[in-house]
C-alpha cells in the first residue's frame, strides 16, 4: 500500500482500462484506481466510452481507500462543478427546508430525458 495517496487527494492518472462499469487509472508504478461510472460525471452515463478512452490523461479524487486490498475508488465527478439545474433543485430544497432528496418519482422523468 502506498502512504503516498489518502482520501481526498488530486492527483493526475492515465486510462489503462474502460469496462461498462468504470475505468481503471494507473496513479503510478504500483498504484491502480477505479473510476466508478457514476463517478464519471454528472448525470446519467449511458456509455462510459462517450466519456473516457483508455490513455487518456485524466485528472481525479480519491474518494475511498480499501488498504487490505490495495484498491482505491476514484472520482471525476468530485472535481467537476454541478450542473445548472442540480445547483437550481439545491437551492430551492434549501429554502424550503428540506434536505435535497428527491423521490425516485420526481427524478424519473429527469432520468429518462438524460439517457436519450
Amino acid at each position: 500500500m502506498s502512504d503516498k495517496y489518502q482520501i481526498g487527494d488530486v492527483v493526475e492518472g492515465v486510462i489503462t482500462g474502460v469496462q461498462p462499469y468504470g475505468a481503471f487509472v494507473s496513479l503510478g508504478e504500483d498504484v491502480q484506481g477505479l473510476v466508478h461510472i457514476s463517478e464519471v460525471t454528472n448525470g446519467f452515463v449511458k456509455d462510459i466510452t462517450d466519456h473516457v478512452k483508455e490513455g487518456d490523461k485524466v485528472t481525479v479524487k480519491i474518494i475511498e481507500v480499501d488498504e487490505t486490498e490495495n484498491k482505491y475508488a476514484l472520482s471525476i465527478r468530485a472535481l467537476q462543478p454541478a450542473r445548472e439545474e442540480e445547483r437550481n433543485t439545491n437551492s430551492i430544497a434549501e429554502k424550503e427546508g428540506e434536505h435535497g432528496f428527491n423521490t425516485l418519482k420526481d427524478k424519473l422523468k429527469e432520468w429518462i430525458k438524460q439517457s436519450e
